[in-house]
C-alpha cells in the first residue's frame, strides 16, 4: 500500500456502496469535498490510484521550490478554514471529521519545514522512479485501455524526465549540508535505476502496455502508438535512469553517510520524534516505544519457547529458529504457481468463519499475484487497494525471487490474514465503499490504525481455523515477534546510535529470518524512520480496546459488531478512534 511522505494518503475510487452517516454540516461538508478537489489537482498520481482519470497526464515536480511553496500555501489555507469552524457545535461524525482533518493540515504543514522530505527525493524502498515503473509496466493504476490512455502516460514520461533533474539537484542539495542517506542504501539504489536501462526498446518495462495493446484499436493507432512508445523508451527513460543510475554512483555514493540512523543528518533528532507522532498518531516518546518494544519482545519469546517444546525439539531458540528456516520439509514448492496456490488455499480454510466474526464484508475483489520482477528482490509482500466500482481488484503481492526457497515457516498464515484478508484488503475497500464519508476520509491512510489492524488480524489466526499446524503458529509468532523488533530496533538505530549491522543481528537473534531478509527489513527502517513502529502501537491499541469491550459489556459484547465498528468510518488517529469506540461501548451498556 500506498510514496513520499506527503503523497502517502492515497488509496482508491470515486464509487461506493453503502450509505452512512452523511455531515449534518453541508457548508462542512462542501468545505471538505472542496478540499478533496483541490488535492487531487495538487497530488494527481492520487487521483489515478483513486480510478479518476481526469489527471491521468499530469506528473507534478512535487519536490520542487514551487511546488513545495504551493503545497504550503494549500495546507495553510485549509488548516486557517477548519480552525474557522466552532467544534462544539458538530455533531458525532462532524466531531471525527473535524479532528482527523486539523491534524492532517497541521501535521502536513510541519513535515513541510524538514530539509529531508526534499532533499533526499527517494530512496530504495519508495519513491517516484520505482511508482514510474509499476505504472508504466501496465500492471498498475495508469490505465491502458483506450488510446488517451496512451497518449496521456506519454506525457508522464516526458514530466518524469524533469523530476529526475530535480532529484538529483536536491541530492546535491543535500550532499552540501549532510542531509544524505546512508550508503548501504544507495548501494541498493543503484542496480534499481541500471535494470531499467536497456538497448532494445522491446526489453523494456515500459513497453509492455505495447505488447499488450487492446485489440480493438486500429491498426494506424497501434503502429502511431508504438512508435511513440519505442522513442520514448529510447530518449526519456532509458536516459533518465541512466542518468540517475550514473550520478547515484559516481556522485552521491561517495558523499553518503557512514552513519544508520536519521540523527546522522542535521536536525535528525527532532525529524525523528516528528515521523514518530507522524506514524503512531500518538504523543508517545521514542523510550516509551523502545520500552513496549523490549516488554513485547520477552513475552512473545516465552510464547515461542512454549512452542518449540511442543514439538519436542531439542536445542535453543536459535537451533530451532536455524532448523526452521534451512529443513527442506518446510521448502516444498517448486513453481510460483504452487506458492500462490497455497495462499488460496489458505483463504479457503478461513471462509466459513469469516462469516461469524464480520458482519460487513467489502464488494471489491481480490486476488494474489507474483511481485514483478523488476523490484521483488526490494519488496515485502504487499496490498495494493482496488476499486469498488469492479473495474480493479484488490492484489496481494507476494515477491518469489525463487520458489524452491520460499519458507512456509515464514509466516505464510499471518501474512495473509495481515496483507489480505481480513487485514488489508477489508480495511482499504470497506472504507472506501463507504460513500457516507467526506471523501478526504474515503482515501486516507494512517498507519497506526491500517497497519495495526491488519496486525491485529494476525491474532484473530486460531479463531478462524489457522494456525493448527505449530509450525505456521511458530511463524505468526515470528511475525508477531517481528513487529515487535521493530519497536526497538527503529528506536535504537534513530536515537541510540545502533549500527546496522548490530540491529540486523538483533533480528536474527530474535526471530526466524535469513540474514537476506533481516538486512531488508533493516534497510527499510533506515529509509523510512518511524513507519515500522506504526504496526505493534495500533494492533495494541485494538486489541487493548476489544479486551476491554468484552469484560465490560459481558453478553452484549458481540465480536462481529465490534470488527464492523473498527471498520465502518475508515482510518483516523488512534485518539480519534478511541474515543469513537468508546462512544459505541457506551451505548451498549
Amino acid at each position: 500500500m500506498k510514496k513520499l511522505l506527503i503523497a502517502i494518503f492515497a488509496l482508491t475510487i470515486l464509487f461506493g456502496c453503502k450509505k452512512k452517516e452523511k455531515s449534518a454540516n453541508p457548508e462542512l461538508a462542501k468545505m471538505f469535498d472542496q478540499y478533496f478537489e483541490d488535492r487531487l489537482k495538487l497530488y494527481p498520481l492520487e487521483a489515478t490510484s483513486q480510478g479518476d482519470n481526469r489527471y491521468n497526464d499530469l506528473l507534478p515536480n512535487d519536490i520542487s521550490a514551487p511546488f513545495r511553496a504551493s503545497a504550503k500555501a494549500f495546507y495553510k489555507n485549509y488548516l486557517d478554514k477548519i480552525s474557522a469552524y466552532d467544534r462544539e457545535s458538530l455533531d458525532d461524525n462532524d466531531r471525527i471529521s473535524y479532528d482527523i482533518f486539523k491534524r492532517e493540515m497541521a501535521m502536513n504543514l510541519e513535515g513541510l519545514s524538514f530539509k529531508a522530505t526534499w532533499e533526499i527525493p527517494f530512496q530504495q524502498f519508495w519513491g517516484l522512479p520505482i511508482t514510474m515503473g509499476q505504472l508504466g509496466s501496465g500492471a498498475g493504476n495508469q490505465p491502458f485501455k483506450t488510446v488517451k490512455d496512451y497518449q496521456d502516460w506519454l506525457k508522464r514520461i516526458s514530466a518524469f524526465s524533469i523530476w529526475a533533474d530535480t532529484a538529483i539537484t536536491n541530492f546535491k542539495a543535500g550532499m552540501a549540508d549532510g542531509t544524505v542517506l546512508p550508503k548501504a542504501l544507495v548501494i541498493k539504489m543503484i542496480p534499481q535505476m541500471e535494470s531499467l536501462v536497456v538497448t532494445d526498446a522491446s526489453q523494456s518495462l515500459f513497453y509492455d502496455p505495447i505488447k499488450n495493446l487492446p485489440k480493438d484499436f486500429s491498426d494506424a493507432d497501434k503502429k502511431q502508438l508504438t512508435t511513440a512508445y519505442v522513442k520514448a523508451i529510447n530518449t526519456q527513460i532509458v536516459p533518465t535512469y541512466k542518468k540517475l543510475g550514473d550520478f547515484l554512483k559516481t556522485e552521491y555514493l561517495p558523499k553518503a553517510r557512514t552513519t544508520t540512523g536519521i540523527s546522522g543528518i542535521p536536525d535528525g533528532d527532532k525529524y525523528y520524534k516528528y515521523l514518530v507522532r507522524f506514524w503512531t498518531t500518538t504523543d508517545r516518546t521514542p523510550e516509551q516505544i523502545y520500552q513496549t518494544g523490549l516488554d513485547e519482545v520477552a513475552r512473545i519469546k516465552t510464547e515461542m519457547e512454549k512452542t518449540k517444546e511442543a514439538v519436542g525439539f531439542k536445542g535453543d531458540l536459535t537451533a530451532f529458529f536455524e532448523f526452521m528456516k534451512n529443513d527442506s520439509q518446510f521448502m516444498p514448492f517448486k513453481t510460483p504457481k504452487e506458492v500462490l496456490d497455497s495462499f488460496e488455499h489458505i483463504h479457503q480454510i478461513m471462509i466459513p468463519n469469516l462469516k461469524t466474526m464480520f458482519g460487513r464484508t467489502p464488494k471489491t475483489k481480490f486476488e494474489i499475484r507474483q511481485t514483478e520482477a523488476f523490484r521483488a528482490a526490494s519488496s515485502s509482500a504487499e496490498y495494493n487497494q482496488g476499486s469498488a466500482d469492479g473495474s480493479r481488484p484488490g492484489v496481494f503481492y507476494v515477491p518469489i525471487l525463487d520458489a524452491t526457497k520460499f519458507n512456509i515457516t515464514s509466516g505464510m498464515e499471518s501474512l495473509f490474514l495481515h496483507e489480505a484478508i481480513p487485514g488489508h484488503h477489508y480495511q482499504v475497500s470497506l472504507q472506501q465503499e463507504n460513500t457516507g464519508l467526506p471523501k478526504f476520509r474515503r482515501f486516507a491512510w494512517y498507519g497506526a490504525y491500517g497497519e495495526g489492524w491488519a496486525l491485529y488480524s494476525e491474532s484473530l489466526g486460531k479463531e478462524l481455523g489457522l494456525y493448527t499446524n505449530p509450525y505456521q503458529y511458530m511463524g505468526a509468532l515470528g511475525d508477531e515477534m517481528h513487529r515487535a523488533i521493530r519497536l526497538v530496533v527503529d528506536v535504537a538505530m534513530h536515537t541510540k546510535n545502533m549500527t546496522r549491522e548490530e540491529a540486523i543481528k538483533y533480528m536474527m537473534d530474535n526471530e526466524a529470518i535469513s540474514e537476506d531478509g533481516a538486512t531488508a527489513e533493516i534497510e527499510r527502517y533506515m529509509a523510512i524512520p518511524a513507519q515500522a513502529l506504526s504496526y505493534k502501537t495500533g494492533a495494541m491499541k485494538i486489541r487493548e480496546l476489544r479486551t476491554k469491550y468484552e469484560k465490560e459489556l459481558g453478553d452484549n459484547f458481540k465480536l462481529s459488531d465490534f470488527h464492523d465498528e473498527v471498520l465502518k468510518d475508515g482510518v483516523m488517529p488512534l485518539d480519534v478512534f478511541e474515543n469513537k469506540m468508546n462512544a459505541w461501548a457506551a451505548k451498549l451498556k
